[in-house]
């Protein structure tokens, strides 16, 4: 899986949010651009997008800024994923379960199927508020405690 800027940043301007969820008044965007050393245009499109989705609200003025819309134990990485850039797994820009191959290459669809479900497996069990305290899932540590899962190939 090739992680995109866009979802990279809009994880941890989550993350961001979340840690600051105590204050007062929304973050401006500017702070978590300087922060996260995010391109505050492109921050601003990304927190746009995630605003869209129900992930994010803003509040216009002078005090304004933004502020998670839920809990951020209640906002997935696969939620982020998806306000951003679309469904997790897809083939060519359909559902795996929509794309079917012939002959030889037939089983294909399955491997794209169980691909997706791997994926969702991590995305929509580890939470914001796991990533912002350093807790995360037993499962993500279960599958960091395998060598290979720190080899790139």
């Amino acid at each position: 899986m090739r992680v995109s800027a866009k979802v990279d940043y809009a994880v941890r301007a989550a993350v961001a949010l979340a840690q600051a969820a105590d204050e007062d008044a929304p973050v401006k965007g500017e702070r978590i651009a300087t922060a996260q050393g995010i391109p505050l245009k492109f921050l601003e499109n990304i927190l746009g997008d995630m605003r869209r989705a129900g992930l994010v609200r803003s509040q216009r003025g002078a005090v304004g800024g933004y502020r998670l819309a839920l809990g951020a134990d209640e906002i997935s990485v696969a939620d982020i994923v998806r306000a951003v850039e679309g469904p997790l797994g897809d083939v060519r820009g359909m559902p795996p379960e929509r794309v079917s191959y012939d002959g030889g290459a037939e089983a294909l669809q399955q491997v794209w199927l169980a691909a997706r479900a791997s994926l969702r497996s991590v995305m929509e069990t580890v939470t914001v508020a796991d990533i912002a305290t350093g807790q995360l899932p037993d499962l993500v540590d279960e599958l960091l405690a395998e060598p290979e899962a720190w080899v790139r190939r």
